[in-house]
């Protein structure tokens, strides 16, 4: 029988995979830099916008750490909130380097908040090209790095909070540049080599201090390691111990350095009073267990809608159960590092649910998305089938790549807006209070005090009453801006104690009380012990509305959300 060949134009009708591997390795760091630039333009969205849009409250604190830090005390171990009264509020939070860097800026330029948007996007399009390069090596395909890179810049969570004035985005560069330089170490290299050691260790101890949350990341380390002691490969264990341990005596040294002058111990104290013992009770009940799993169920929802998309989360999936037949130089970290940050999400975030503490998965999603897709790709375009029929099949990819980021960009799409009104409202009683003046602001978040620039106490007015408002009398206060104004005057007794005050006629936007005791009006406390008469037998609003106090607005509430 004879043998039949293709003819020399069947040959070139034919798709070789290795050309297409051969264009994507010789351009690769120039396809990545389009995918860096595109990841740039997209995070311009809002970059001039306030600090008010989501997250508001973390925002708040962070930019008014920056300027304390430009104005006050330019101390890396110092840094210090508006809140809790007069200066110096020292609080227990993770190394500040997105406020120390911006306050820098501000030394030179001034304090203006888009410093702090600038540098979040700088550290973003880091890791966007930090995901390329990881991909590539791990897969051993370039195309898996620009399809990794692509997608973790258009993930929602990585494009929103990818440029807000946050710790969050340095974490995740940090957490993916020491997974990167970590495992090719312990993948690649038989000795390791001072330089190389002190590199990973350095960019693990800046992981953890960026956010402890990156401590997560310390499983796919000792997974990575596992897997090479398991192969029968030596290495030194002091090498081992430095890697592992060091970065954690650090964070913990760090933690205790800035705790010894803290005043609010966020990180310890959430710690101990919310993560730790829920955990304890899911491990001890049967029903707040299932409880904690009907909440790690929900923030799941989280992870899926706002920080990968649903396409973006459905892909993730599908790349996890792929994963066995994706060639990989190591498997075990990807799986080392699904589980940790799962971990952390069951233990953390059931508990302080929010959606970017999960920030810390992205990357990883992104690594086997790009993976699972270029094994897809190179199957596709090896199969045996007609060429139009591959090429069809293979155009899937950039198609699900471009639906994946549509779909990401209208999900966080709520998260730009914010209360232009109450913005205006700060910014005007910035301007009409006196310098230095001390306040309590009727808001319980530091976002709205950042803008009206002075220090006090931001609290909830409804749960304020008048023994905390006379303690911050004595230390200093002298207005109380009644921002959520309704839920001022739900709050009877504070309301009541408070009508003792003038109201200052020309303050913009919100009623702001003049505090000082000596603006006390005649016959505040006769009307005081009145309205607790009547309050005891439980007609303090009838006698509210009878003297036309604390009156509730019929119309919309006048809040910083309305």
């Amino acid at each position: 029988m004879a043998v039949q060949t293709p003819s020399a134009a069947e040959t070139r009708s034919q798709p070789s995979p290795a050309l297409h591997r051969d264009f994507f390795d010789k351009y690769f760091l120039w396809i990545l830099g389009a995918v860096v630039l595109l990841a740039a333009v997209l995070r311009y969205k809002g970059i001039y916008s306030p600090i008010l849009d989501h997250p508001g409250w973390r925002q708040g604190d962070t930019a008014s750490i920056a300027r304390n830090f430009a104005l006050l005390q330019y101390n890396i171990l110092y840094p210090q909130t508006n809140y809790n009264g007069p200066p110096p509020n020292y609080v227990e939070l993770e190394l500040q380097i997105v406020p120390f860097l911006a306050a820098a800026l501000y030394k030179v330029f001034g304090v203006h908040e888009i410093f702090g948007r600038l540098i979040s996007i700088a550290f973003s399009l880091g890791t966007v090209a930090v995901t390329g390069l990881f991909a590539r090596w791990l897969f051993t395909s370039s195309i898996a790095g620009i399809i990794a890179a692509f997608f973790y810049a258009t993930f929602p969570g990585s494009l929103y909070y990818g440029r807000t004035f946050t710790p969050d985005t340095t974490m995740v560069f940090f957490l993916t540049a020491a997974l990167y330089v970590t495992t090719r170490l312990i993948v690649e290299d038989e000795i390791f080599s001072q330089r190389s050691l002190a590199r990973a260790t350095a960019l693990l101890t800046f992981a953890y201090l960026a956010k402890p949350v990156a401590v997560a990341g310390i499983v796919p380390v000792i997974v990575a390691l596992w897997e090479r002691v398991r192969s029968g490969r030596t290495m030194r264990p002091t090498a081992i111990a430095v890697m592992l341990v060091v970065p954690l005596v650090i964070l913990y040294l760090y933690d205790v350095r800035v705790g010894e002058h803290a005043e609010w111990h966020w990180a310890s104290g959430i710690t101990k009073l919310h993560v730790i013992p829920s955990l304890v009770a899911a491990l001890t009940h049967p029903s707040a267990f299932v409880e904690k799993l009907q909440a790690f169920r929900q923030v799941l929802g989280m992870l899926r809608v706002t920080m990968l998309g649903s396409i973006g989360f459905f892909l993730s999936i599908a790349s996890f159960v792929a994963l066995p037949w994706v060639p990989a130089r190591s498997r075990a970290m990807l799986w080392g590092w699904l589980a940790g940050g799962l971990a952390y999400t069951y233990v953390v975030v059931t508990v302080e649910r929010v959606d970017y503490y999960m920030y810390l998965l992205l990357p990883l999603c992104a690594l086997v998305i790009g993976g699972a897709l270029a094994a897809f790709l190179e199957r596709m375009l090896r199969a045996d089938a007609a060429p139009a029929a591959r090429y069809a099949i293979a155009s899937l990819v950039p198609i699900v790549a471009i639906a994946s980021a549509v779909d990401g960009h209208a999900a966080v799409r709520p998260y730009y807006t914010y209360n232009k009104q109450a913005y205006r409202n700060a910014v005007l009683l910035d301007r009409a209070l006196p310098k230095g003046a001390i306040v309590v602001i009727g808001h319980y978040g530091p976002d709205v005090q950042y803008y009206i620039n002075r220090y006090g106490w931001e609290e909830d007015p409804y749960l304020w009453t008048p023994f905390d408002e006379q303690s911050a009398i004595r230390k200093g206060a002298r207005y109380f801006i009644s921002i959520e104004d309704n839920r001022f005057r739900r709050n009877l007794e504070l309301c009541a104690w408070m009508s003792r005050f003038p109201v200052d006629a020309n303050a913009p936007g919100w009623p702001v009380y003049q505090t000082d005791p000596a603006r006390v009006l005649p016959g505040a406390q006769a009307f005081w012990r009145a309205f607790r008469s009547a309050e005891r037998v439980g007609k303090g609003r009838a006698f509210l509305n009878a003297h036309g106090v604390c009156e509730l607005h019929l119309s919309r509430h006048r809040s910083i959300g309305s």
